[in-house]
């Protein structure tokens, strides 16, 4: 049961970072105007996006997850700092982010369970 928990807690975790590199990349225009609102050359919008596509998908399928995961953690922990440090307007967007950065944290501690390809290939 803890190796099917470990797996639904890793496409949870995973899923609003894809599902926001997609929507980066349907709005991309709108998302460089926003990004530079706040100061941030546009230019950080295509690894933004790589990073929040395909860290969540070796996330779920268990390769790399350590790597992906502390990347991911440093992710919320900037992107808080730099778009929602309008507090205490913002603070449950910044707090959701924190919070998500801990269940990284999490991840790169403690890695994937039995269902990933880390464990499969360390065999």
């Amino acid at each position: 049961m803890t190796n099917i928990l470990d797996l639904i807690a890793r496409i949870l975790i995973s899923f609003v970072f894809f599902l926001s590199g997609i929507r980066k990349i349907i709005n991309y225009e709108n998302t460089v105007i926003w990004m530079d609102e706040f100061g941030v050359p546009g230019f950080f919008l295509i690894p933004a996006i790589i990073l929040e596509i395909l860290a969540p998908l070796l996330i779920v399928i268990g390769y790399k997850v350590r790597i992906s995961a502390i990347l991911l953690s440093l992710f919320c922990i900037v992107t808080a700092m730099i778009f929602l440090n309008d507090l205490p307007n913002q603070i449950v967007g910044f707090s959701k982010n924190i919070a998500l950065a801990g269940g990284f944290l999490f991840l790169t501690i403690n890695g994937a369970k039995d269902f990933s390809l880390d464990k499969k290939l360390s065999k």
